[in-house]
């Protein structure tokens, strides 16, 4: 890696920048939000739920284990997919009772532990789906997500260096390896390696923008009036892009100490309603630790 040319290219995105946008309050920049239409429950996923209940309910003493397995799984994935992690849970939990090696149930537990903060349930689940699928497509991201919001940084950035290695055109993948290098690298290393993915990069993935802002390139204001809700893919929803958007800006807040801006983006990712998104899903968790940081950082010094 070249890091003097890493630097040049940080310096000259961070002046170009500062050419074209003044500085900001906090509320200024509120100011620019896009508040989308939440995302409506699919009316499709509500009624193939129903359908595979009514199979599930009259095939329990006729269907195979491993039939039983996959109609269970493929319900939790719906209950997950519409918000309602418990149901979910309990269907991918007995789906493994009926099918022991669904490396995908593991996969969501290990999410919704993460969610919920049990964290060694999480690692559990997930390290039975690596197990069972040692190349599984997700589950070193969900492991190295569980290592991130556990504090265990060097086991989150290993196993989100391996994520990203499998495909460096993901603008998600880098940002997430960002999340875990900042925690254990110098923040300014962290930066250049992540300006490094970003010029070794030939992909116009929309997210590369959200790069372009951690790294200088773009303004805030740039990015959530020009940027963000330019050019949705075709089956993309303005709810589904700000989802992303305001959770990478809420943790772009977090970096640069302003907690109460941080928990205003994170509560408007959770607002989108898309319950699939991975920015969704820990949203609430970030919303939360940003309040606390912030109500701790504003508590009056009683010494």
């Amino acid at each position: 890696m070249n890091y003097a040319k890493v630097v040049a290219v940080l310096l000259t995105l961070g002046a170009l920048s500062a050419c074209t946008a003044t500085p900001q309050s906090e509320q200024g920049m509120l100011a620019n939000l896009v508040v989308p239409t939440p995302q409506v429950a699919d009316g499709r996923y509500q009624l193939e739920v129903a359908k595979l209940t009514e199979v599930i309910t009259r095939g329990e003493e006729e269907l195979d284990a491993e039939a039983m397995g996959q109609l269970l799984y493929r319900r939790g994935s719906l209950y997950d997919a519409l918000g309602l992690a418990t149901l979910a849970r309990i269907d991918f939990n007995r789906a493994l009772d009926y099918q022991p090696r669904l490396a995908d149930a593991y996969n969501y537990l290990g999410i919704h532990y993460t969610q919920v903060g049990q964290f060694d349930y999480a690692y559990e689940a997930l390290d039975a789906a690596l197990e069972l699928e040692p190349e599984h497509p997700y589950a070193y991201l969900n492991r190295g997500v569980a290592g991130y919001y556990d504090g265990r940084f060097d086991l989150a950035l290993a196993d989100l260096e391996h994520f990203y290695q499998a495909d460096p055109d993901d603008p998600y993948r880098a940002l997430w390896r960002y999340l875990a290098k900042v925690e254990v690298e110098s923040a300014e290393q962290a930066k250049q390696e992540l300006a490094a993915a970003r010029l070794a990069s030939n992909s116009e993935a929309w997210g590369w923008g959200i790069v372009d802002l951690y790294v200088g390139g773009m303004s805030e204001q740039t990015f959530l009036q020009s940027y963000a809700t330019q050019q949705l893919g075709e089956d993309e929803t303005l709810a589904e892009r700000m989802c992303e958007a305001y959770f990478y800006l809420g943790k772009l807040q977090q970096l640069q100490g302003k907690w109460d801006t941080a928990a205003v983006y994170f509560r408007l990712a959770l607002a989108t309603n898309v319950h699939l998104f991975l920015e969704h899903r820990y949203a609430a968790m970030e919303m939360d630790a940003s309040q606390a940081r912030a109500a701790y950082e504003t508590k009056p010094n009683v010494d």
